[in-house]
């Protein structure tokens, strides 16, 4: 399959604010038919950024996922991150990588991918954080903010840790976990950068409405990475 390149430098990119997690599993369970179709949908709205996350996909299953994500995240210029896996990023030339606790080194990752790939870490304590920071994390996804569908034995963060993770790292930071348009007012101010969403959107049944109305409201919410560095709030 030929793939059209659109290179996506860590160094030029700074908008997280709508950033779409595609989970086959959530759509199977919510009956959406079209992996690709709901997709598209998310990516005409103007979505920010979008990961691929597949637990349950074998290597070649996950590869081939992979390069037709990668054609359509292509077509309307989206970075696509890899959940997880190093090796299928490199493969399929994503932009990047997002890597758990449990997954490879930030830093190994980074020696791996180069110097010009986002590499997102997620780190739901300051001290993760800032080891995330000192390894070139390019951002950090913090949560699980709330109770969640897609996690629903994980432990649910505190708006109190994340203002201290805000407070202790400069880098760009991603909520996650239970995000909706119903929630994400919660955040106003903290001066976070992005808001992951997957279910909220992923099971309406107008995915295009659903991600617009969120873009909109993370819009109001989230603090530009390129406005934060003009102003020279970083630390």
């Amino acid at each position: 399959m030929e793939i059209l390149r659109k290179n996506f430098s860590r160094h030029d990119f700074d908008s997280y604010t709508l950033y779409v997690i595609m989970d086959g599993s959530v759509l199977e369970s919510n009956g959406k038919k079209s992996y690709m179709l709901t997709l598209e949908e998310i990516l005409r709205t103007g979505t920010d950024i979008v990961q691929l996350r597949e637990k349950n996909l074998s290597t070649d299953q996950f590869y081939s996922l992979a390069l037709k994500v990668r054609t359509l995240t292509d077509k309307y210029s989206v970075p696509l991150i890899i959940n997880d896996r190093v090796d299928a990023a490199i493969a399929v030339d994503a932009a990047g990588v997002h890597l758990g606790q449990s997954d490879m080194d930030c830093a190994q990752a980074r020696k791996m991918l180069g110097d010009d790939k986002i590499i997102g870490v997620t780190a739901p304590t300051v001290a993760l954080a800032k080891k995330a920071q000192a390894d070139g994390a390019d951002y950090i996804g913090v949560g699980a903010m709330f109770a969640s569908s897609t996690k629903p034995d994980v432990k649910v963060n505190t708006i109190t840790n994340l203002k201290k993770i805000r407070e202790a790292v400069d880098i760009p930071i991603v909520v996650i976990g239970g995000v909706k348009r119903t929630n994400i007012e919660r955040f106003r101010g903290i001066g976070i950068n992005g808001a992951a969403v997957i279910s909220d959107i992923l099971c309406d049944k107008a995915p295009f409405e659903a991600a617009c109305e969120m873009r909109e409201k993370a819009g109001e919410i989230c603090v530009s990475v390129k406005k934060k560095k003009t102003n020279g709030q970083n630390k």
